[in-house]
């Protein structure tokens, strides 16, 4: 029998080396799943909905460079887009398949037809709709190309038709090219670079996700220019190990050390980094940014010099021409600063709250002490991503993920399915927030149907608590913010996979140890304090007086307990801002 389209497809997916396809079994992707299953070299995962299938590859994509999910025609191709935009914005090589209605279809408002190129256009890099057999090769090898050159989404309009049709084989390649260029600055540009860093006397580097391959070129860089080093939140995990620099991470889940050295610098380097809330940055001293996409240089702060080149060449390239430093007051001013904020930070865990209302921080910084070296950690967007922020340390293995550019509710349990089936061999821990795990709940049916030993840590506080915190530093009482959750662990139970829940902070140790030994998925439903509050690295006038009216429209309307809670539970930083 001739090869068909759809065994074309899944040749070249093999040969991109995509492991797993991620998806709703439907009519338009028949044809393709029957060649994945004849060619046995893909597994299909079978998840109760394609959001969740596009955050599984986007973790999948991230952890090991290339993954794939697929949509069937019209509603399967609208839930794939939040998770294919968290890819997108996150710059993660991932192929989605839309398979479409039949080509002789379109155009008349046939049955699920929706217009591939309209609805994909603004969360990929490539988007093209296959007609012929004769197109097909072309489109599968350009897509796979873009998604590994630009690391972003391909999208691959798939007709079911055109799925069927007798091959035809490509005049141009079907090999896949993945170059490892040196990119750099030139040397013009590297000794104006070298100018600006020598002549500075209180130098900072603030790393990204770019550093991602760069540690001990960034410390070394550091080690001669006597500068702290600061990161975003993905930058974290690349550069916080064993640094002697350290001075942590800014932003709305960071801490005020690197809010404040990124402000006392006269010099501030950005590596690899498009942290997104030019609020933070500061505006009166020399800004170089370094980055491999020349489009994101500039557009969170004003530059003195803004340069293209992948970190770690680029660092290469420059420590020759660096004059070794001798004095060290800024830094060790700002490492001692940083020191006494992470006291503070683990003053806060020594309250550990009471039944029912754990202190988060608490429970986070047990997680941290018990996972595993190597664990990969996922992250609801929310108060659970503030808490991973804070009190998830890295050892030198660890991984994080999470929604931190679309910063997208239900993420993290998605993520850990992709996680745990591409990394079999490690630990897998989900912060799920209470909002986000009720969004996408069906799916612990997935990962009970192929017994995907993850970790989920519900954190429920019942309540969406960013949220509330937002609406209070506005000056707005929290309205519909609280949320009547259901009995998480005997829904669980129900799905077959094992449970159970915290409600006192005697109890968390154990549990945990249980949760983390158990053979197999489990859910472990904690008990947080609703009114725990995550105050930003810079606390502005506006919501300190924000905060005020707010506690007093409650206290107005009759609220005295929940301002009174609200007190009780955040008085250390309350404390703070006194």
């Amino acid at each position: 029998m001739a090869k068909i389209v759809a065994e074309q497809l899944v040749e070249m997916l093999v040969n991109a080396g995509v492991k797993r396809v991620y998806a709703v079994a439907g009519d338009s992707l028949n044809s393709f799943n029957e060649a994945i299953r004849q060619d046995g070299r893909i597994k299909w995962i079978h998840v109760r909905h394609e959001e969740v299938g596009a955050y599984a590859a986007a973790a999948e994509a991230e952890l090991d460079g290339i993954a794939c999910c697929a949509g069937s025609c019209g509603p399967g191709h609208v839930h794939l887009i939040n998770g294919l935009y968290d890819a997108h914005r996150s710059h993660v090589p991932l192929i989605a398949i839309a398979s479409t209605i039949p080509t002789n279809q379109m155009g008349v408002d046939y049955f699920q037809g929706t217009n591939t190129f309209k609805l994909f256009d603004d969360c990929s890099d490539y988007n093209q709709l296959i007609t012929t057999a004769e197109q097909a090769p072309r489109i599968f090898q350009t897509a796979i190309q873009h998604a590994l050159s630009k690391r972003g989404v391909s999208v691959i309009g798939f007709p079911g038709d055109v799925a069927d049709m007798e091959a035809v084989e490509s005049p141009t390649s079907t090999q896949i090219f993945r170059c490892n260029p040196v990119i750099q600055p030139s040397e013009s540009e590297l000794n104006h670079l070298a100018g600006l860093l020598n002549e500075g006397k209180r130098v900072m580097l603030y790393c990204g996700i770019g550093c991602k391959n760069a540690y001990h070129e960034v410390l070394e860089l550091a080690q001669i220019l006597k500068s702290p080093v600061g990161y975003s939140f993905r930058g974290k995990m690349h550069v916080q190990y064993n640094n002697p620099y350290d001075v942590g991470m800014t932003g709305l889940l960071g801490t005020p050390s690197c809010y404040k050295t990124m402000h006392e610098a006269d010099v501030l380097l950005m590596l690899g980094t498009d942290m997104p809330y030019d609020t933070f940055m500061p505006e009166d001293n020399k800004i170089i940014q370094i980055d491999a996409a020349e489009e994101r240089l500039g557009r969170r702060a004003k530059l003195t010099l803004g340069l293209k080149g992948d970190i770690k060449d680029t660092i290469k390239a420059l420590l020759p021409l660096l004059q070794h430093k001798t004095d060290t007051s800024f830094l060790d001013a700002m490492v001692k600063f940083h020191e006494k904020v992470t006291e503070r930070l683990h003053t806060y865990v020594e309250d550990k709250g009471e039944e029912k209302k754990l202190q988060p921080e608490y429970v986070a910084s047990v997680i941290n002490q018990l996972a595993s070296d190597n664990a990969i950690f996922t992250l609801d967007t929310g108060m659970s991503a503030v808490w991973g922020a804070r009190y998830i340390e890295q050892t030198g293995t660890r991984y994080l993920l999470g929604s931190f550019n679309h910063g997208s509710m239900a993420n993290a349990m998605p993520m850990a399915i992709g996680a745990k089936l591409s990394h079999p061999e490690r630990q897998v821990i989900a912060f799920c927030g209470d909002g986000g795990l009720s969004m996408l709940l069906g799916d612990l049916a997935t990962i009970k149907q192929y017994n995907i030993p993850v970790k989920l840590m519900v954190f429920n506080n019942r309540a969406l608590g960013m949220v509330k915190l937002e609406m209070e530093v506005a000056g707005l009482p929290d309205n519909e913010t609280d949320l009547l959750n259901p009995d998480f662990v005997k829904i669980a139970e129900a799905m077959g996979i094992a449970a159970a829940e915290v409600t006192l902070p005697e109890q968390l140790e154990s549990a945990l140890q249980q949760a983390f030994n158990h053979d197999g998925p489990y859910l472990l439903n904690i008990y947080t304090n609703p009114n725990a509050l995550a105050m930003p690295p810079h606390i502005t006038g506006e919501q300190v007086w924000g905060m005020t009216k707010s506690m007093s429209k409650l206290l107005l309307g009759g609220h005295m307990d929940e301002v009174f809670e609200t007190i009780k539970s955040n008085y250390k930083h309350l404390k703070d801002l006194l």
